[in-house]
């Protein structure tokens, strides 16, 4: 069976270099003109068959070329258009100012504001696409918050104006667009951020081209294939010990709820054996909603051969014991998960962060952006003003695979490579949902999934779940980590179901 392959991400420059491979090509028609067909085409599918008034409003560089483009075959296909263009004609680049030699040839005209009378059906936002640089100010910032106003459904012509492709930064404001038709590859911005809440609904036209053919990706975006990839099927003799044990270490007084939860994400994840060692002084004999799972001191969880896979940090704490038991922990030879308060540690600690770096097992580490920053020496404004680069940062820093959470989580590995998840809503901010995630994570590499696997198919499966349960008419208000860990464990059955062998006897 063929596997697709993730979804290639590209950032502005190397969109650049695809634009001038496809040139040098000499394929035709221009991409120019095949994007403007493609936004036309999209966005006749938008307003259904009934010719209907539509404000295109184009800006100074390619994207405005591109509207303009779009322009004419509307307008051929019988569409009232109006298009607003403030710029000067003659500081065009050559293939926006054809397209504007085009439009007017089709008697189409200009005009400088958006008309304040006049009702419309659609909007389409090519003012400003991936060359952006510098803040929206003075009328371009004003045209903006009209088209935000006007109450119209909104089409944005690759990627909503005013927001950083490479980053998902607002620069001053931006388009909040319903729809995003976004040409020949997905690009960081509109994945991460503040890029997902302006995009609206994404449309990917390739224009033609095999971006991965012509240049090799530094970027994938995670999509459900992650979940068949993940594990293979159980054969019919297996047992538990097959199946890998986990270790939980974390639980400090008060915080006992997030090792409870992280514990029963690993068992409901399909780990055969799931301990935990909680730090509380005061420690329960029984977990008496999830019995399976073994609670141990601390000590006993980081003997030799105890577990497969070790989760630091759910309601650890940062106490001297905590400390402790976590510089125990990193000297293990097993994968480790770095979540939470062990996070907090390393940071404050220069001697234990030094030991992350020098481990030669596996090392995951999953900050929020605070914790992050605290890692990196920054703000948490810093951290999230470039978070691709930031994850980045992290993995090489500590020889490690990073997720760094929050809206279009980023994953990233030590030489550079990056993923971006798409999967999860904000139901999801809410208390144990960190623990919830490493319990899945550590579970999928305790049954053997490579550590990047597992972290890449349990992101995914983080959010999936989530949004199964928002399709249920579940949340987003109130969705509980608990409730998540039965949604992620029927998506990871069928994921794995659907490369399932045949059965031994047919019908």
């Amino acid at each position: 069976m063929m596997v697709p392959m993730p979804a290639p991400i590209y950032a502005a420059a190397a969109i650049r270099k695809l634009e001038a491979l496809a040139a040098s090509d000499g394929g035709s028609p221009a991409l120019m003109e095949r994007a403007g067909a493609a936004a036309a085409e999209f966005a006749r599918a938008l307003c259904g068959d009934k010719a209907k008034a539509i404000l295109i409003v184009a800006g100074p560089g390619n994207n405005g070329g591109d509207a303009l483009e779009a322009a004419v075959h509307l307008k051929r296909w019988f569409f009232r258009v109006a298009v607003v263009f403030r710029g000067r004609r003659e500081a065009l680049p050559p293939d926006a100012k054809a397209a504007l030699a085009k439009w007017e040839a089709a008697g189409g005209t200009l005009q400088e504001d958006i008309p304040k009378d006049s009702r419309f059906d659609l909007v389409i936002d090519g003012l400003f696409g991936i060359g952006l640089k510098r803040a929206l100010a003075g009328a371009y910032a004003a045209q903006v918050e009209t088209l935000n106003a006007l109450g119209v459904p909104i089409l944005a012509l690759d990627i909503p104006s005013g927001i950083d492709a490479d980053t998902g930064a607002v620069m001053g404001c931006a388009v909040r667009a319903d729809h995003t038709i976004t040409f020949i590859a997905h690009k960081p911005g509109l994945l991460t951020l503040d890029g997902p809440d302006h995009a609206g609904d994404i449309r990917l036209d390739a224009l033609g081209l095999d971006a991965a053919r012509l240049l090799q990706a530094e970027g994938s975006m995670l999509d459900a294939d992650i979940l068949s990839r993940a594990l293979a099927p159980r054969p019919r003799n297996f047992h538990k010990g097959q199946a890998g044990s986990v270790g939980i270490l974390g639980g400090a007084a008060g915080m006992v709820g997030a090792a409870l939860i992280a514990g029963r994400a690993a068992l409901k994840s399909g780990s055969g054996r799931v301990y935990l060692g909680l730090l509380t002084p005061r420690p329960p004999c029984v977990d008496y909603a999830q019995p399976e799972l073994m609670l141990r001191a601390p000590s006993a969880l980081l003997g030799k051969g105890m577990v497969d896979v070790l989760l630091a940090g759910p309601g650890m704490g940062k106490s001297a014991s905590a400390a402790k038991a976590l510089r125990a922990s990193l000297a293990l030879p097993v994968a480790i998960l770095l979540d939470a308060d062990a996070l907090n540690l390393i940071a404050a600690q220069p001697r234990t962060a030094a030991s992350v770096a020098k481990r030669k097992a596996p090392t995951i580490m999953t900050p929020h952006p605070a914790e992050a920053a605290r890692l990196l020496g920054k703000t948490t404004s810093q951290v999230q003003a470039d978070r691709v680069d930031s994850a980045r940062a992290i993995a090489k820093r500590f020889r490690c695979l990073v997720l760094l959470k929050g809206n279009g989580s980023v994953i990233a590995e030590p030489r550079g490579k990056f993923w971006i998840n798409t999967s999860g809503n904000p139901g999801m901010s809410s208390a144990g949902m960190g623990d919830a995630l490493g319990g899945m994570i550590a579970a999928l590499c305790a049954q053997g999934a490579d550590p990047l696997q597992s972290l890449l198919a349990g992101t995914y499966l983080h959010g999936a779940a989530a949004d199964a349960l928002l399709a249920a008419g579940t949340g987003p208000l109130g969705i509980t980590a608990s409730e998540m860990l039965d949604s992620a464990r029927a998506l990871l059955n069928r994921g794995v179901s659907a490369q399932k062998r045949n059965p031994i006897f047919s019908p």
